[in-house]
Formats: C-alpha cells, structure tokens, sequence
C-alpha cells in the first residue's frame, strides 16, 4: 500500500480549521452593546451595572491599561433558532495564545448575579437551551484591560507594569459581539477528530494502531459534506466510533486529571488584579461542575478563597456548595503558594496554620497534600513542617524548570533536614497547566521515571498563571481519552485520591535527601531588596509582638491582640507569595508592597511598645531604662533570652576599643577579642581572632569588597543569573574617603565612601566592646543597570562544604564542584548565617536582611593553603517585569564572626536580627520561658491562637545534635501538651511537669511545639 499518511494528515489539519471549527456556531446575529469605563480603580458591581452606557461596536478600541470597562450587550433570539442551543460570543480582542495574560471579563445578569468568566480560551456564555424565539438577551460584562506584559519578544522594558507610567492608550479591539446557534453536535466531531488527530500523531508509524486511526479518520473526513458540515457530521462522527470505542491496554500509564486553575497572587498584575482573576475563574469553574459531573476541580491558597468571600460572595456561596459536594477541592493548606526558601521557620510554619484553619473553619475539611506546583525550589526544613501541620504528601512541578540535571524520580520519598520524609510527586507531565492535548499525555507516559515500579501520575488540568481554569473541551477530550488504545488512561480525581492510589502502588519509593534546588530562578534571592528587608523586618517584629504581648498578658494582664496579630499575619504570608517575596512581579507590585510593609512596621512597633512599657513599669528616676531582649540567647549585655533587665543593673564590658592608624595607610581596630586591619583602600585585609592567634582572611586578600558583575542573562531577567556572569568582575577598590568614624572605649568604627558607575557606596566596620564579630553596614544609593553586586569574604580555611540556615536548622552544601549537581547550587539561599568551618575553628558570615550567596574555593599556588571565599549578593538591576528594579538608597547589615562554630552562628545571626531594645522604666521582666541549653531555640513564645490563654511555644534543635534539656515557665503550670502547629494535642496524655517546668528531649534539627495551661 502506498504510504499516504501525511497526505491525510494535512487533510484532518485544514478541514477543521476551516470548516468543521466554524461549524460549531453555523448560524448567527450581531449583539448591540454600550460601554463605561470606570475613571479610576475598578468599582463595586452595582455601581459598575448602573453606570450610562455609549454605544460601541465591533472594531473599536477600548481599555487603556489596568483599566475597567463595563459592557452591556443585547439582542433578540431569532424566531427561527426556536428550539436550538444558542450562545453569546465575546470576544473582547483576545489573543488565544494569552489566555490570564491580557483582557479578561466577568459576565453578569441584569440583577448583578455573575455567570461566568470570559477569556482567550473561553468566548461563549450559554443564553439558552433550547432557546424560545423571541427570547431578549441582556448581559452585562465587567472588562479588565489589563495589558500584556509578557509579550511573544519576552523580557522587553515596559512602563506598563506601573500604573502611574503605564499610560492611556486604548490595548484592545472588541473582536465579536454575537448570539449564535451552537451545534453540539459539530462541537463533538471536533473534540473526536482532535483526539484522535493528537494521539495518532504520537503513536510509533510503523504501529498498526496508528493505521487503524489514520482509516477512520479518512472515513470521517469522507463523511463529511464540506458545504454541509452541520447535516453530515453525525455521519462523520459515526465512522469514528469504532477507533474511539477501543480500550487501552491493561499496562497502560494512568493519569489522575485534576481540573485546576493556577493563579498567581500577584505577578504580571496586581493583587487587586488577582481578586478579580479569582472571582472569574471560579465563576466559571462552578458554573462548569453543575454541566459535567465526572468534573473534579481543585484550587489552593487560602487566601483566594477570603478574597472571593469578601469581594464575591455571590461566587462563594457557589463555591461553598461545590465544595461540599466533594468536586470542588481546596488543596495545599496553606496561606499562598509562597516562595520556601526565604521564609522564616515561624513563617513557614504559619504558611499552614492560616491555610489549614481557614480550609477547617469554612469547610470543615482538613487536606492532607502540600500543593506548589510553580515554587522556585524547596528548602530543607520543608518537610518536617507539612508533617508537623498535619499534611504528608506534597506536590510540585517546577523542578523540571532546571537548567543542568534531569530529576531522577517522580515519585519519592523527600527526606528533610530532621529526617522527615514526606511521599512527593512531581508530575510527568512537565506543566501545571495541562490542557488534555495529545503531545502532553504522551509525554507524561514516556517521561514518568518510575516505570517498572509505578504507573500513577497526576495531570493539574486548565489554564493557569493568570487563571482561567479548565474548558469544556479539556473535559471532552479528558472523557475520550479515559479507556483508549495507544493511550494513558484519563479520571478526573480529586488529588487525595491520586495520592493514596500512587503510595498504595508504590510504598517503598526512592528517597532525596536534602533540599530540592532549583536549578533555574536563583536570583530571586535578591531581586528587589527593600521587598526582602520588609519581609525579614515584619518577621522580626511578628516574634517580638507576640514575644512581648504574651508576657505582658500573663504578668500585667494587658490584653493580647488576637485579632491585629491575625491579620498582620496573614498580610506578611500573603507577601511571601512566589512571585512577590522573589522580586518577580512588576513595578505595582513591589511598590505597594514597601507601603504595605512600612504600615506593618508602624502597627507592629506600636503593639511591642504597648507590651515593653507595660512592662517595664514606672522607672524609679529620670532617664531610667529597661533593656529588653527579644533573641533566644542571652545577650551581649547580660539580657536574658526573652527577658529584660534595668539598664543600670547590667555589667560593663570586659575589653574596651581602640583605633590607630596603620603605617601604610588605614586603621586598625582591636577590641582585645579582634584585631582588625583597613588598609587605605578601605578594605578588610587583616582579621586576627585574639584567643587563638588565628588568621581568618586569606593571605594578600581583602575582605569586605564590593564586587561588580554584568548581569543580562539569557532569559527571565528579575528570576536568573545565569553563570556566565562571573566571567567579568570589577573590584570596587578606589575609596572616596576612609575615616574613623567612631573612637570610644565601647566602639571602634571605621568609614570608607566609594564610588562607581553613577552610584555610591558607604561601608562602616565595627568593633563594638566584648563582642566577638565584626559589625559590617553597607549603604548604596544605587543607580546602575543590568549589574550585580556582591561583597566578598575571602577565609583563609579549606573545606569541602558549609552549612547554611534554613527553617528549624541549617543544610550543608560543597564547595567544590565535583559534579554537574554541584556546579549548579552556584547561587544559594541562606537565612541568617552561612557558616564555614575546620575541625575547631570556623567563621560564621551573618546576615540581617539578604538571602542570596556563593561559596567558592581555590588553592593558593604559593602556600598551597585552600582560600573559601563566601560572598553575600546585594543588589540587581534587570529591567524585567519592573525596569526601575532596586533603584535609589538601601542599606544592609551583616556581620563577620571568627572562631565561631555553628553555636555562635546561630546566635549571632539571632541577635543582627533582634536587637535590644531599650523602654523607659524600672523593672525586671524575667522571661516567660526558658530553656536550659541554648541548643535548643524558642522559635515562638505566643499566646494560643483559641483565645484560652494558655501559652503557646515552638522550639528547635539548632546545631544538629540531639538535645535534652529543661523548659521552665515563668508561671504557675498546670499541664504541657505536644501539639501539632495548628495548636492542637498530638498525644493522649500531658507531659509530667515539675516545678513549673517539663524536660524536653530532641532529635537533631527536632521542631517540637508544647501548649502550656496556667494554673
């Protein structure tokens, strides 16, 4: 036989675009329409719907960007369409390859009652059917312009992403405005012939079933009357019957198709944006469940769902009935799909409190699944926080981004920091926005890498990023492909169903120990400085207003403020979106991010200052103070952790300072513990640890130096640093000026002014009386573009590999690059140390506020000593998605600690980030908990969040050694329960408690949260 199968196939691709697609709606009549267009920021919907309308027609231009407009459109059903289906279709001057990234509509009926979403990939909304003649249509459209960012030449520089630079010209065109005829039946013909068309074209040519495909399809097409699409197309869908009816093979892969909408809290848009994404997607996917009833959807983030609570409760009463009837499935219990590897340990924990509580209070469910298919990579101590919030399994798709190393699993087992392990699946099929296509499912069938072992996967089914979730046709392709030949088999399940089917099939898994880096996306560790700052600054007063209130509300009886702790919470998890604390948003964004954080830290700070002053009490003579400590270590000064103490009671310090000039230009510091050295270019060349004579820095190398790269990579400006970038450096050595600073028996500074580019540097060095460390502030006012900046610590110690803090404890990672897995971890994240160590002596680099780093090491040709040199990643310059990234002053802080091991670095990096603080008064305030081994960390001391007035602790191993030590409450206790993170018992019986206290033993990195009742 002659082979003519491309000849049939080019066939099948013209006669459906031309002429069976168009056939869907054969007959139809324009719509009359007038639109508003709001003046500013979007309206409410009653406003928005007695608004005066103007007329418009089709081919006018409309929406200028971030924009809203109202449509109303009205028309007539025909006499003769009496009987038959009939539709509106709207297209707003879609492009259909963007769907979530351009204009998007939300239509109402004339009493306000929304009906669904409209967007690239979903034009229509049902008038009726059957339809009576005569029947008026009045439809009212609320028209988002919001305009396209990401466009098909990405990463170009645009003012659109800020509303005040975007401008007013007109981004659309209404394209359609008409009430039409659907033919069901036409709509079924294309979903067949798209099916089989897809899979044909993935099956082996040299495979019978590919043939057997191949005839029917030629009989169909045959069938088919290209004059009379309509009249002949049952016909057509008969000759395929018999392809489509054929069962798959017994072997075959299978899928769990979950109908799922993605939705960024805020990327390409703002949040307000997102509000609004969310309401037309679940209008939508609401409406799609009453028609479909195999139809499974699942959408996470807690907060979407108070969004549509607050702004949409007529979508969320739908919502709350489709959810109890099982199809509609909150999943992932958590706040936002945020970013894991900069938050806190508190805050990733709280991630789960408020997403689970809120799931548990508005729906009376408790999932069980982590739920970040889109997450930037994920951080160590992860996993021990889903176990410790209830959940066991999580989900994730982006690993598959990464650049060098293929995954080597899809289902495993994820082993954490603590020993945790949590059963893990990383979809094969590559997207979390699925769309049933052909070329996808064969993909998730050859690329799943546990065959032999395993056939479950999952398959997130829908438009997403921007929202818009799953189509009709999505699930009309999704029915066809449930039991068909040369096919993975297709159910829509909810994802605990996926999850017990897969860890039933497959209970012994392979395991991954450690984080789950990302090979892609590593600069979003320092994108958009002041966003990180704002975060680490509002976690940092999260721990102390709950700190504070808590032992204020037990010793003085002040009211603890349940309720604005709760919400400020919820505003910092809503921050910590991947998208917003990554620095990978645009302009809008970031920019309402720095007013939001600014309103958080005035409202935190006023609640610590209600507690500290109620505490400190009346001072018993002018100028008195009381110092408070808020870290979980005894302070420089003799505070206690979690305590206060009079200001006058405190011992002086052991050692003084001092400054002198170095014979060839500079200073040097000494404060009897360190002697440092500032050469005349300012830099650090010379740091002595004083008990031990040791060396910290490199021979000949400088410390503290700012370095300059170029920073234009391939792709993804605001998320990559790609590694080529290390091939040019500038040493930023010139200084300005270097000065001392200060010089007083309690601290030595010294000043150094640079400058370079069209920007300015001013570093300060510090040596501050009994203190073992370097105090290192940077201020830049920072003009450049399209540049990174770093500053370098190059250490005179040889080591092949160093630990970094992440949540609950710390990872280590190589300095060296042994392998192409190590040679990708060339951008790290770090919380608030990294620290490098020899047997016996280490150096710890501490941080207040930045999270990016490298390590690298090389050989000194002269000495043959190793030189690991640690540098700290300040400030960026990409000009995409927000071309004014970073611009203008920031200041940081960090510290440089020598002869420090992991012990010093965990405190040290706690005490930068929790300063004392110093309130007028008179009195001690012991603390309200203690513990007998600073070992073991108080992550949390709060009051629980039931209002009942016990007290609430979370602690931690942090120096991955097993701990047993002694809590001891500052109060009458009457009983200590181990509780879950949602502050619930997670044991029958009550710890035995003695003399106010409970003994307390850990497993290395353990995080353990204890509920104690006052007596």
């Amino acid at each position: 036989m002659h082979d003519d199968r491309t000849l049939t196939e080019s066939r099948l691709k013209r006669v459906l675009d031309e002429r069976i697609r168009p056939a869907v709606h054969p007959v139809s009549v324009p719509l009359d329409a007038g639109i508003w267009t709001a003046p500013g920021e979007p309206v409410p919907v009653a406003e928005g719907l007695a608004a005066p309308r103007t007329p418009i027609a089709v081919g006018d231009a409309w929406g200028a960007p971030w924009g809203t407009s109202w449509l109303t459109v009205s028309g007539t059903v025909p006499e003769e369409w009496a009987g038959r289906t009939v539709e509106a279709l709207i297209d707003l001057g879609f492009d259909a390859n963007m769907p979530g990234f351009q204009c998007e509509g939300l239509v109402y009926r004339p009493d306000g009652t929304p009906v669904k979403g409209l967007h690239p990939r979903n034009q229509w909304v049902r008038i009726a059917a059957p339809a009576a003649g005569g029947e008026e249509v009045l439809l009212h459209v609320e028209a988002a312009s919001n305009p396209v960012i990401l466009d098909y030449h990405p990463f170009l520089p645009t003012d659109l992403g800020g509303k005040d630079t975007a401008g007013d010209r007109p981004q659309y065109r209404l394209a359609r405005l008409d009430l039409a005829v659907f033919d069901e039946t036409v709509w079924e013909l294309v979903n067949d012939l798209e099916v089989l068309g897809e899979l044909m074209a993935e099956l082996p040519v040299e495979g019978a079933r590919r043939w057997d495909i191949l005839r029917a399809v030629e009989r169909a097409l045959d069938a088919v009357d290209l004059q009379d699409v309509n009249g002949t197309a049952a016909a057509a869908r008969a000759e395929l019957a018999g392809v489509l009816a054929s069962p798959a093979e017994p072997s075959a892969h299978r899928i769990s198709a979950v109908g799922h909408a993605h939705i960024d809290s805020a990327w390409l848009w703002p949040l307000r944006e997102t509000v609004r994404k969310v309401a037309r997607t679940t209008a939508n996917m609401t409406a799609l469940l009453e028609d479909e009833p195999d139809f499974v959807y699942a959408m996470s983030q807690a907060q979407q769902y108070a969004w549509i609570k607050e702004h949409r409760p007529e979508v969320y009463a739908r919502v709350k009935k489709a959810v109890a009837e099982g199809r509609f499935v909150p999943a992932g219990g958590m706040w936002v799909e945020s970013d894991t590897n900069m938050p806190s340990s508190e805050a990733m924990a709280r991630q789960f409190v408020h997403g689970k509580r809120f799931f548990l209070d508005e729906f009376g469910i408790e999932n069980q699944e982590a739920w970040l298919p889109d997450t930037f990579g994920f951080a160590g101590g992860l996993p021990q926080i889903i176990k410790e919030a209830g959940s066991k399994w999580l989900l994730t798709q982006k690993i598959s981004w990464s650049q060098v190393n293929s995954f080597p699993h899809h289902t495993f087992w994820w082993e954490g920091v603590d020993g945790t392990r949590i059963f893990t699946h990383f979809p094969p099929i590559d997207t979390y926005n699925c769309s049933m296509r052909g070329k996808e499912i064969a993909h998730a069938v050859r690329n799943f890498k546990d065959k032999g072992r395993a056939r479950h996967s999952l398959a997130p089914t829908g438009w997403g990023d921007g929202g818009g979730g799953t189509t009709r046709e999505m699930i009309a392709k999704a029915a066809r492909l449930r039991d068909l030949e040369g096919s993975a088999t297709v159910r829509w399940e909810r994802p605990a169903e996926f999850f017990a089917k897969a860890q039933a099939e497959y209970p012994e898994p392979p395991v991954w120990v450690g984080e789950l880096y990302l090979e892609l996306h590593r600069a979003t560790l320092t994108s958009q400085a002041r966003t990180k700052q704002g975060n680490r600054a509002s976690e940092n007063l999260l721990r102390e207003a709950e700190l504070w209130s808590a032992t204020a509300a037990v010793h003085t009886g002040l009211p603890y403020p349940y309720a604005e702790l709760d919400r400020i919470w919820k505003t910092v998890l809503l921050h910590q979106f991947h998208d917003i604390l990554p620095g990978s948003s645009i302009a809008w964004v970031h920019r309402e991010a720095e007013r939001t954080y600014a309103a958080v830290a005035g409202e935190l700070g006023g609640i610590v200052e209600r507690a500290q002053r109620a505490l400190a009490g009346t001072p018993a003579r002018d100028g008195a103070e009381v110092v408070f400590n808020s870290a979980p270590h005894t302070s420089d000064a003799g505070v206690p952790a979690g305590g206060a103490r009079r200001a006058d009671t405190l011992p002086a310090a052991p050692r003084r300072c001092a400054v002198r000039p170095r014979d060839d230009g500079g200073f040097v510091l000494d404060n009897g513990l360190l002697r440092a050295a500032v050469d005349g270019r300012g830099l650090l060349v010379s740091l002595v640890d004083l008990d031990t004579g040791r060396e910290a820095l490199a021979p000949g190398a400088a410390a503290n130096l700012l370095q300059l790269h170029p920073d234009f990579p391939n792709m993804w400006d605001a998320w990559d640093v790609d590694r080529f970038y290390r091939n040019t450096v500038t040493d930023l050595t010139e200084a300005d000026e270097v000065t001392v600073a200060v010089d007083t028996p309690d601290t030595a500074c010294v000043r150094v002014t640079r400058s370079f580019g069209t920007s300015t540097a001013v570093q300060t060095l510090t040596l501050t009386a009994g203190a073992k460390r370097v105090d290192l502030g940077t201020e830049v006012d920072w003009h450049e573009t399209e540049k990174f900046l770093k500053a370098a610590f190059p250490l005179d110690l040889h080591t092949d590999r160093y630990a970094a803090e992440t949540q609950f404890g710390h990872l280590h990672r190589p300095t060296h690059t042994n392998t192409s897995w190590e040679a990708a971890k060339f951008e790290a994240c770090n919380h608030r140390f990294v620290h490098v160590e020899e047997p016996g002596w280490g150096v710890s680099l501490v941080t207040a506020s930045t999270y990016g780093h490298d390590v690298t090491r090389t050989v000194r040709p002269d000495d043959g000593g190793t030189t690991t040199t640690v540098r700290v990643s300040l400030l960026r310059a990409p000009r995409f998605p927000d071309p004014h990234t970073d611009q203008g002053l920031h200041r940081f802080r960090h510290a440089l600690v020598p002869g420090a091991g992991v012990a010093d670095a965990v405190r040290e990096g706690y005490r930068i980030n929790l300063p004392e603080r110093r309130v007028p008064g008179g009195a001690d305030v012991p603390p309200l908990v203690t513990v007998g081994d600073e070992a073991v960390v108080l992550s949390a001391v709060k009051l629980a969040d039931d209002g009942s007035g016990d007290v609430v602790v979370r602690l931690y191993e942090s120096r991955g050694a097993r701990a047993r030590t002694r809590l001891t409450a500052g109060f009458a206790l009457a009983t200590v329960r181990r509780c879950d993170l949602l502050e619930r018992p997670r044991d029958d019986e009550d710890a035995a408690v003695d003399d106010d206290g409970v003994l307390v033993e850990l497993r290395p990195f353990q995080l353990l949260t204890l509920r104690l009742a006052r007596a």
